[in-house]
């Protein structure tokens, strides 16, 4: 496992930039060392090297390494694909095979346990996928021998570790002093906890340095390695360079919906409220009333937005229609969702036809066609769907125009050519609309349907 040196002037004092690192990027090993002479180590571990009570010990080997996505669903996008890399899992195999291999020498035979796999470890920048490894030692040996057996750790030698330690020596052009050696103590009862002196930096006159370094294997991509590397060295430069922790981040939509006033039909759906919550962070106002009250209230009170919401069945069990004419002889700008925009595409002449599958909870990958709903979208997104009714291709009104598809030609969008009429089949309040604020853009984007 070949490593690369990072380095750079740094004002800041090691006591600094080991609090700031507790706050990045909390990590169960994370130290403060002085070495004397002025050499400091500031470390934020994240890998057990070698813990034991001297009668059991135990190993963390760390291997397969992802960034962090931009929020909860970018997340678990990155931790599958890191599960799926075949790569990741090889590196592991071989780590934790050499692990067993170091355990063997002192353990008891049949004791060596592979007590957890493959399990994620979250940071504040990266993902790692860790493997949890056990045994009993033999009568006559201690945790020191438990220690000096795994000498060195194969997550940061590489294997088999003679070899693969002397091309490590050939090839790498610094001394690794530190990096890949261990930090922790040795208690009074004779048991040993200690983490590899990874994700640390080296501080001495002024003078900042971070070693990192990436598992490679004949599949290796060596421009994936080099982001790796990056990867993980993150939050050591963040903590270097003094800037302050990164905010969750957050869409700031502009305030189309501003003084808006926005009457939402509650057809009996499950969903209503998320929808709502969405028209109401465009700055709308937005009265949630179900569909037997809310004729009165569409026929008495202004409303800039008439909004007719998903909901089990067909649109006839609610009797939409009677809003959608009432909202156009008011010149009043519609949108519907899944039964609502059925409910267009029938009031204008379409017919409904059914998924010989339902899509219910099923994410799906789109076709972005244009118009003033998909305004400012990439040309394909995913989006959250849960229906089994869609307004018929084959039966589209010619005053409807489609714009957005699934891969197979269902219609996704719809909107009235010269009406502000116009509505999604799918969800944009759902969390599988989330990537790229989808949902919220829509959903901003149908106050512009008024300005057809």
């Amino acid at each position: 496992m070949p490593g690369q040196l990072f380095a750079g002037p740094c004002d800041r004092t090691p006591a600094d930039v080991f609090k700031r690192l507790c706050i990045i990027n909390p990590s169960p090993y994370g130290a403060l060392l002085n070495l004397g002479d002025g050499e400091f180590l500031v470390s934020a571990s994240p890998e057990m090297f070698v813990r034991s009570d001297g009668k059991r010990v135990e190993t963390c080997p760390i291997s397969g390494t992802i960034a962090r996505g931009a929020d909860a669903i970018g997340d678990a996008k990155q931790i599958q694909e890191l599960l799926n890399s075949q790569k990741d899992e090889f590196e592991l195999n071989m780590c934790t095979d050499v692990d067993r291999n170091d355990k063997a020498r002192v353990c008891v035979p049949g004791s060596i346990k592979v007590l957890a796999r493959r399990q994620i470890e979250t940071y504040s920048k990266l993902f790692h996928t860790v493997d949890h490894v056990e045994g009993m030692l033999r009568p006559g040996f201690d945790a020191i021998d438990g220690f000096l057996t795994h000498c060195w750790a194969v997550t940061v030698t590489g294997a088999p570790k003679l070899w693969a330690m002397q091309f490590v020596e050939d090839n790498e052009r610094s001394s690794r002093r530190w990096y890949a050696g261990a930090l922790g103590f040795l208690g009074f009862d004779g048991g040993i906890n200690t983490g590899l002196t990874i994700r640390t930096i080296r501080m001495k006159d002024g003078l900042a340095e971070v070693r990192v370094g990436a598992t490679l294997l004949f599949d290796s991509d060596p421009v994936a390695e080099e982001k790796e590397c990056q990867t993980k060295a993150a939050a050591l430069f963040q903590a270097l360079r003094g800037d302050a922790p990164k905010a969750l981040s957050s869409f700031a939509p502009d305030a189309t919906g501003s003084g808006k006033r926005v009457l939402l039909v509650d057809c009996d759906d499950s969903f209503v409220h998320m929808l709502a919550d969405y028209f109401r962070q465009v700055g709308a106002n937005v009265s949630v009333t179900r569909h037997l009250h809310a004729m009165q209230r569409l026929k008495n009170e202004k409303f800039d937005l008439l909004v007719l919401s998903p909901g089990p069945g067909r649109p006839e069990d609610f009797g939409v229609s009677k809003f959608v004419d009432e909202a156009l002889s008011k010149k009043m700008p519609i949108f519907g969702v899944c039964l609502g925009v059925q409910a267009i595409g029938e009031y204008f002449g379409g017919e409904l036809g059914q998924l010989a599958q339902p899509a219910h909870g099923r994410p799906s990958r789109i076709q972005n066609r244009g118009g003033t709903l998909m305004r400012n979208l990439p040309n394909e997104l995913t989006i959250g769907r849960y229906h089994s009714l869609f307004v018929g291709p084959a039966t589209m009104p010619d005053v409807l125009v489609v714009t957005a598809t699934t891969e197979d030609g269902i219609p996704m969008a719809i909107e009235h050519k010269e009406l502000p009429v116009g509505g999604v089949q799918f969800h944009p309040e759902s969390l599988m609309s989330l990537e790229g604020d989808v949902g919220l853009k829509i959903v901003e984007n149908a106050f512009r349907l008024g300005q057809k």
